[in-house]
C-alpha cells in the first residue's frame, strides 16, 4: 500500500481541520444507501486528475495548479460542491480534452479548499458515486459534461464466498500495515472498523500501490464480487514484494551496522594513535608513495599502471579489508629494483684470484666460470647465462656461487628448492585471495635491492609437484632467457625483468631434473675431489673454519697432512668434503674440552689421537681385496655420493643349471648378469668350459651390502669376468677394477661416471682399470694427478676383457668342475 495516501488520510482527517471543522467518519453502510438514493445533477463539471484515481467513499486531498482547474473548484465550492472527477490517460498533457480522459469517474463532494502559500490550490474531496460520461458540453472554460450513474452489482448479504474474500481483504491490509515501516499503525484502526464491504474494497484499491492504468480498471469493474477479487489478487503480489523488501533491506541493515561499528572502532583506533602520536591518514599514506614513485626508474608501461592502481586505493575507504590489501601491493611495487642494477666488475685476474681463495682445486669449473664472465664483459649487455653446477654432496657448489657473486660485485641470493611442490612459491598467488604475497623469485629479488644479482637455485633436481602444480614447469619460464625478461607473477600482475639475474642452479643428479628444465641451462661438471685435494682442503680451510666456530686459534690445534690423510681414508666415504669437516669439528671439540676442563693434551695430533677420539677405521672395506678366490670380481660404481667399488661374488653348487641373484639389484643390473652367463653358454668352446657345467650346476651371483639398492649397466664386464673365473677357476689379475657394458654380441659399451669412478679407485689402492675404448674420451678430460699411480686398459668387446682380466693360473683349491 502507497504510504502517501494512508498518512494523508489519518493526517487530514483529525489534524488538518480547524477546530470548528467536522471530523470526516468512515463511510457506512446506511451512508452507502443514501448516496445510491440520491440523483445526479443532468450536468456536472469535469475535473481531471493527472496521477490517481478517486474511489467512492474515499477521501483524498488533490493539488490544483492549472488555471482551469482552479476556477472549477472555486465556482463548486461557492456553488452546490459536487463536482465531476476522471483520471488523465496520460499525465503529461497539459490541457486535456474529451479524448484524454477515461470515461469512467466518480461523482465527488468537496470537503475542505485551502490556499496553498505557492499560489497553488488544495482541495480535499470524497468520493461518492461512479459514473459514465455520456457528453461533453464543453470545454471553456473548464470542462462540463452530461453523466450517468454506473450501478454496482452487489452479492447477497450470505453469500460465503463473497465474505470470506472480504475477511482475506482485511487479513492481508492488516499483514500488509504491519510489515510495512512506511505505514503508520493507525491504519489498523481505520481498517478494523470499516464496516461497508464496498467502501473496504474502494479504500484499499484506493491507497495500493499501483499505477493509474491499474486502478482505473478496478474502477471499472462493476460487479462488487469480481473487483474484490481483482483487488485480493494485486494485494497478495504487493504482500510478496513487501516481504522481498523487508529481507533486502533486513541483511542490507545488517551489513550496515557492521561497517558502522567497524568505522566507529577504526575512528577511535585513529584518534587513540593520533593523541599518542603514531598515526598516519591515509591521505598522507597516499602522498608519501606518490612521491617515493617519482624516484623509482620504471617505464612508463609500469608508471601508468602504478598510478592507475594508487587511483583505485584513494577511491578506497581505509576501514575495508580490501584497503590493506592494495596497500601491501603498492608497497611491493616501491620496493622492488625496477632497473635497478650493481656495476659489475669484470677485472677476471682478481675473479680468479677470489674462486682460488674460497676453493681448492675444481681448476675446469673455475675454467669455465671465467669464460662466461668474459663473455660477460665483452658483450657488455649484462645479459646473464644460466648456469647448472652439477655434482655430488659437499664439493663447493652452492658456496661457488657465493664467491662468484663476489668476483662480480653483485647482490647473492640462495633459494632452496629441495621439497618445493607449490607452484605459488614460484609464482606467487592472485592478490584477490587471502594472504595471497609474491612468489619467493620477486621477494628475494626485493630483498636484494637490485635486479641483477646472482640467484643460486640449491638442490634444483629435488623439487617435487603435487595437486597445487609442478614447481619445475613454473621455472620454465623464469629460466629461458629469451622469456624471463617479462616473468609474470600472479601477485604482481605486471611482467619483471629477469634477464640481467644470473641464475646458477645446483644439482646432486641430472636425471630427475625436468628435461625440457635441463636443457635451458649450462651443465658444469663439479666433480669430487681426490685424496691429495680433501687434505689440502682440511689444512686450508676447514680446519681454521673449525678452530673459530669453537673459540680456538691454529696454536691451540695442530692436524698435519699424514693424520688429515688417515681421517680422510679412515673415517669418510664421499666425493666431497662434508663429512671430513664432521670429523674435523671432533678432533677441535676434544681439544676444546680439555682446555675448558685444563687437561693435558697433544697440540700436535698423533694418529693415535685420531684414533682415540674417532675410534677404530670404518671404512676398510673401500680397500681391494686379493684375487685368491675365483669369481671375486672387483667393480667401479658411481653414486649420488660420488663413486665407489663394489665387488661381483659368484659361486657353484649342485644342482640344474639354475641362475639366482642377490644383493637387493634393480632391474638393469640383473639383466647384465643374465646377458653374461647367456654369452658365456654361447661361447663355452671359447673359454674351453665343458657344456655339461651349465647342466650340473646352479650359479649364484652375490653383490655385497644387501640392505643399499644398485642398478645400472656398468658391472656387465664385471659379472662377465666373475662368471668366466668361476667356470674356469682361473685367479683374475691383481688390482685390478672394470666398469662397462655388455651386449649378446660381445660387445663392450660405454658408461658415465668416469671420473668419480676414477677417484673411488684410487681410494682403494686400485692399480690397473678396465674401460670400454670409447671412455678413453672421459680420461683425456680427467688432469694428470688424477690419473697418477693408475693404468688403463681400453676395450671393444667381451674377448679383450677375458684376455686382460683373466690369468692362466689356477685358485688356490680349484674346483674340478
Amino acid at each position: 500500500m502507497a504510504k502517501s495516501n494512508f498518512i494523508k488520510l489519518d493526517s487530514l482527517s483529525f489534524q488538518d481541520f480547524d477546530e470548528n471543522s467536522e471530523l470526516i467518519p468512515l463511510m457506512t453502510p446506511e451512508d452507502e444507501e443514501q448516496i445510491n438514493n440520491e440523483v445526479l445533477p443532468d450536468a456536472l463539471p469535469i475535473l481531471s486528475l493527472r496521477n490517481t484515481v478517486l474511489f467512492p467513499g474515499v477521501v483524498i486531498p488533490i493539488t490544483a495548479g492549472r488555471d482551469k482547474s482552479i476556477k472549477l473548484i472555486k465556482d463548486a465550492n461557492n456553488g452546490s460542491k459536487v463536482i465531476g472527477v476522471v483520471s488523465q490517460k496520460d499525465e503529461t498533457v497539459e490541457d486535456p480534452t474529451a479524448k484524454d480522459v477515461y470515461k469512467t469517474g466518480t461523482v465527488a463532494r468537496i470537503l475542505k479548499v485551502l490556499k496553498m502559500p505557492d499560489g497553488n490550490t488544495t482541495v480535499i474531496i470524497q468520493g461518492k458515486k461512479r459514473f459514465n460520461i455520456k457528453e461533453v458540453l464543453t470545454e471553456d472554460p473548464y470542462m462540463q459534461a452530461t453523466v450517468e450513474g454506473v450501478a454496482e452489482a452487489r452479492p447477497a448479504a450470505d453469500n460465503k464466498e463473497f465474505m470470506a474474500i472480504i475477511d482475506s481483504i482485511k487479513d492481508l491490509s492488516l499483514q500488509i500495515i504491519k510489515d510495512s515501516p512506511n505505514i503508520p499503525t493507525e491504519a489498523t484502526f481505520a481498517i478494523k472498523n470499516i464496516e461497508s464491504s464496498s467502501f473496504l474494497v474502494n479504500f484499499v484499491s484506493s491507497n495500493m500501490n499501483l499505477s493509474v492504468a491499474e486502478k482505473q480498471k478496478l474502477l471499472e469493474i462493476n460487479d462488487l464480487k469480481e473487483r474484490a477479487l481483482a483487488t485480493l489478487k494485486l494485494m497478495n503480489v504487493e504482500l510478496q514484494k513487501l516481504e522481498l523488501k523487508n529481507d533486502i533491506q533486513s541483511k542490507v541493515q545488517s551489513d550496515m551496522n557492521q561497517q558502522q561499528r567497524e568505522y566507529f572502532l577504526h575512528q577511535q583506533m585513529k584518534t587513540i594513535q593520533e593523541e599518542l602520536g603514531g598515526g598516519v591518514s591515509s591521505g598522507e599514506e597516499i602522498e608519501e608513495m606518490r612521491q617515493r614513485a617519482k624516484s623509482k626508474k620504471w617505464d612508463d608501461k609500469v608508471a601508468e599502471h602504478f598510478d592507475k592502481e594508487l587511483a583505485k586505493m584513494q577511491r578506497m575507504n581505509p576501514q575495508v579489508a580490501e584497503y590493506s590489501i592494495q596497500r601491501n601491493y603498492l608497497d611491493l611495487f616501491l620496493d622492488l629494483p625496477w632497473n635497478e642494477f650493481s656495476k659489475d666488475k669484470f677485472d677476471l685476474k682478481r675473479a680468479m684470484a677470489i674462486l682460488d681463495r674460497d676453493h681448492y682445486g675444481l681448476d675446469d669449473v673455475k675454467r669455465r666460470i671465467i669464460e662466461y664472465l668474459a663473455v660477460l664483459k665483452l658483450r657488455n649487455d649484462m645479459k646473464s647465462p644460466i648456469l647448472c653446477l652439477y655434482g655430488p654432496p659437499g664439493v663447493g657448489k652452492t658456496s661457488l656461487g657465493k664467491s662468484i657473486a663476489e668476483a662480480l660485485g653483485r647482490e647473492y641470493i640462495r633459494m632452496s628448492l629441495g621439497g618445493l611442490r607449490d607452484e605459488a612459491e614460484i609464482r606467487g598467488h592472485r592478490k584477490t585471495y587471502i594472504g595471497a604475497m609474491p612468489g619467493r623469485i620477486i621477494q628475494n629479488l626485493k630483498k636484494a635491492g637490485t635486479s641483477n644479482p646472482v640467484f643460486v637455485l640449491d638442490e634444483i633436481d629435488k623439487l617435487s609437484n603435487s595437486h597445487q602444480g609442478d614447481p619445475s614447469s613454473a621455472l620454465l619460464e623464469v629460466l629461458d632467457p629469451e622469456q624471463n625478461s617479462e616473468f609474470h607473477d600472479n601477485f604482481l600482475e605486471m611482467g619483471f625483468d629477469l634477464s640481467k639475474v644470473m641464475f646458477i642452479a645446483t644439482s646432486n643428479s641430472l636425471n630427475t631434473i625436468q628435461p625440457a628444465l635441463r636443457d635451458r641451462m649450462e651443465i658444469i661438471d663439479v666433480t669430487g675431489y681426490t685424496i691429495e685435494e680433501k687434505v689440502e682442503i682440511g689444512k686450508r680451510h676447514l680446519l681454521p673454519k673449525q678452530l673459530k666456530e669453537h673459540g680456538l686459534t691454529n696454536t691451540h690445534l695442530k692436524i698435519g697432512k699424514p693424520q688429515l690423510e688417515k681421517i680422510v681414508e679412515g673415517y669418510t666415504r664421499e666425493s666431497g668434503v662434508r663429512g671430513l669437516e664432521k670429523q674435523i669439528a671432533k678432533m677441535v671439540r676434544h681439544a676444546a674440552k680439555n682446555i675448558a676442563m685444563e687437561e693435558a693434551y697433544n697440540i700436535k695430533v698423533t694418529n693415535e689421537d685420531v684414533i682415540e677420539v674417532l675410534g677404530a677405521p670404518r671404512l676398510e672395506r673401500d680397500k681391494y681385496e686379493n684375487n685368491n678366490v675365483a669369481g671375486v670380481v672387483t667393480g667401479l660404481a658411481w653414486t649420488r655420493v660420488g663413486g665407489d667399488i663394489l665387488f661381483i661374488e659368484s659361486i657353484l653348487s649342485k644342482g640344474k643349471g639354475n641362475l639366482s641373484i642377490t644383493g637387493n639389484l634393480g632391474k638393469v643390473m640383473k639383466e647384465s648378469a643374465t646377458i653374461a652367463m647367456e654369452y658365456i653358454k654361447a661361447n663355452a668352446d671359447e673359454f674351453k668350459i665343458n657344456p655339461e657345467v651349465f647342466e650340473k650346476y646352479n650359479v649364484h651371483i652375490h653383490v655385497p651390502e644387501g640392505a643399499t639398492p644398485k642398478d645400472g649397466p656398468s658391472a656387465g664386464v664385471t659379472m662377465l669376468t666373475s662368471l668366466v673365473s668361476l667356470f674356469t677357476q682361473r685367479k683374475v689379475k691383481n688390482s685390478l677394477a672394470m666398469t662397462g657394458e655388455i651386449t649378446l654380441r660381445g660387445k663392450v659399451l660405454p658408461v658415465g661416471g668416469i671420473k668419480e669412478k676414477i677417484l673411488a679407485a684410487k681410494r682403494a689402492r686400485i692399480k690397473e682399470i678396465l674401460l670400454c675404448e670409447d671412455n678413453k674420451r672421459d680420461i683425456d678430460e680427467i688432469k694428470p694427478e688424477y690419473l697418477k699411480g693408475l693404468t688403463f686398459h681400453y676395450v671393444k668387446d667381451m674377448s679383450d676383457v677375458l684376455r686382460l682380466a683373466l690369468t692362466n693360473q689356477k685358485v688356490k683349491n680349484a674346483k674340478k668342475l
